[in-house]
């Protein structure tokens, strides 16, 4: 049996499910050192955390011959962050303790909350809910935790995030003071071991992150793009991969609203979640997600929390994560169950030290790749045409008959163009980047780009102190200038500001642009612009520093030391 000592209820109900063997987090928690005890878990998501907590909490549940007994009072409480994860979670313990006759009852807001209180006054041997909807049934009278035996709070690190500490300690506070308390989370910060230490006893550690088979299977990328890059790489991002199921995350609901917008435009199936969208909205979005209606999902960090989507192989972080967590929570979506998946960060230029820090802080080895190009999607697109076109298919009397009447009046090259092209006509076209490279005779010894015969100098007043790049200047001069990356010269970058020529014949509407531009409030606006006299500064290596030696060999004391 691929899990010991379990009631027959539950590991028949494991084996239908089709788990052969326990993950890391899973097989921690039914260790014999853990039998009984409070336990401390870090687990990331996708790990199969959820099992992980309804097996350790079997004991309080069943009794000997692996019954719940009457439904009475509540004997198991699972607390989670987002009515999303709440409804997962309870779907997860349905089949996990269907077989045991085990009745759950779900209290999560946006729901209807009197059929909650009827759900409760009928009886549960399991509830599972929201912090606030659950201290709302909690001060109404509905919901009796006189009886509880094990307390569960999923994802106690997003909790207290959100802010719910009170609701939290609200809760526990009307709870047994014998009962178990499990608490599960990716992250250790103070206020988890704070809140451990006050209602947990003698908690068993267990820490499975990095372990688990979840986050080995997500394969990390970033890609460096101009600011006004980001979208048309989001697009074409999506065309390479042309993803079963991918997930975008935007940091505000305005973002997602206008890049959900911005993709149907173009001709992608997709659907947003946020904050503003209602619980039936939400319920809708994902419907769409789980029968193929809709292919990408714009969201939220909070929106997204316990999605479970198993087609889902594509993350792409569009507004990047405002930390480690953050970044392993989002890619935390895929990759789960043994299945590959991948995540992607669009990193703008001037951003891209930021990012690497924070990668290289989390130790997560991701690699950084060129924004996919037109000419490479459409590469990938005839190869998944052919694929296609060739995988065998069922077909009935009529579509041969039909089949005989189109090759009768044209040839079968002619029928098969004609295929290929009603199949390519649905894909959305994939975008021109701003910021890619110039062709490689416009570029000079250094790498950048060549001048033109009778030109102006300019300079701008940032440099490579302010981590200007090629590859970020040009889509800027463009911009502010009103001119095409065509009409840029040679792009000089020093320590505090960056020179570059253009034709002299559109200097002049440059110039005015580039005023035009001025001042909007934004950073890019603010950067002065002014004439090169004398010519453009001559290319000079990178100074290297190295420590002077101490005058008569000795090394200088300090002050206030012998």
């Amino acid at each position: 049996m691929p899990f010991p000592d379990l009631p027959p209820s539950l590991a028949e109900a494991l084996v239908a499910r089709g788990y052969q063997t326990p993950t890391p987090v899973q097989a921690a928690v039914l260790e014999e050192s853990a039998r009984g005890r409070d336990l401390i878990v870090s687990a990331q998501t996708g790990s199969g955390k959820t099992v992980a907590f309804g097996l350790a909490m079997a004991p309080e549940l069943l009794d000997d011959g692996g019954s719940p007994g009457r439904p009475d009072v509540p004997r198991a409480l699972v607390i989670a962050p987002t009515r999303e994860l709440a409804l997962q979670v309870s779907r997860e313990l349905i089949w996990l303790y269907g077989k045991a006759g085990a009745r759950i009852a779900t209290c999560v807001g946006g729901m209807d909350a009197s059929k909650e209180r009827r759900a409760l006054s009928h009886g549960a041997h399991i509830v599972v809910g929201t912090p606030g909807r659950l201290r709302d049934h909690l001060e109404r009278g509905a919901l009796e935790l006189s009886g509880l035996r094990v307390a569960v709070l999923d994802e106690a690190d997003e909790m207290l995030d959100m802010g719910f500490r009170e609701d939290l300690e609200e809760i526990l506070d009307a709870t047994p003071s014998e009962r178990r308390t499990l608490l599960f989370s990716a992250t250790m910060p103070k206020p988890i071991v704070a809140l451990a230490k006050r209602y947990q006893r003698d908690a068993l550690r267990i820490s499975t992150v990095g372990e688990d088979r979840g986050h080995g299977d997500i394969e990390y990328q970033a890609l460096a793009v101009a600011p006004s890059d980001v979208e048309h790489a989001v697009v074409n991002l999506l065309r390479l991969h042309e993803a079963e199921t991918a997930m975008l995350f935007c940091a505000t609901r305005e973002n997602v609203r206008h890049l959900h917008a911005t993709l149907v435009e173009r001709g992608f199936a997709a659907v947003a979640l946020s904050g503003e969208h209602s619980q039936n909205e939400r319920n809708a979005a994902l419907q769409a997600l789980r029968d193929r209606r809709a292919r990408v999902c714009v969201a939220t960090d909070v929106a997204a929390r316990g999605i479970d989507l198993p087609s889902l192989s594509l993350v792409i972080h569009v507004e990047l994560p405002r930390d480690a967590e953050t970044l392993q929570h989002r890619s935390g979506r895929t990759g789960r169950a043994g299945k590959k998946g991948t995540a992607v960060l669009v990193v703008p230029f001037q951003r891209r030290r930021r990012v690497e820090m924070m990668l290289r802080g989390a130790r997560i080895p991701a690699r950084w790749i060129d924004p996919p190009t037109p000419e490479a999607i459409r590469l990938q697109d005839r190869e998944r045409l052919v694929a296609a076109l060739l995988e065998p298919v069922e077909i009935d009397e009529e579509d041969r008959a039909i089949a005989a009447r189109l090759i009768a009046e044209r040839s079968p090259e002619d029928i098969a163009a004609a295929l290929v092209r009603a199949h390519r006509a649905a894909l959305p076209e994939p975008e021109e980047l701003l910021g890619h490279s110039a062709p490689a005779e416009r570029r000079d010894e250094r790498g950048y780009r060549g001048g033109f015969e009778d030109t102006v100098w300019f300079r701008i007043d940032i440099g490579r102190r302010h981590n200007a790049d090629p590859r970020w200047i040009l889509p800027l001069l463009c911009r502010r200038g009103h001119i095409t990356k065509a009409e840029v010269g040679a792009i000089r970058i020093a320590p505090s500001e960056t020179q570059f020529d253009v034709p002299r014949a559109v200097a002049d509407r440059f110039i005015a642009s580039w005023k035009r531009t001025a001042d909007k409030g934004d950073d890019e606006s603010g950067i002065a612009l002014a004439l090169v006299q004398g010519g453009p500064m001559k290319h000079e290596p990178r100074k290297s520093y190295k420590p002077k030696p101490f005058a008569h060999g000795r090394k200088p004391q300090r002050k206030g030391r012998a």
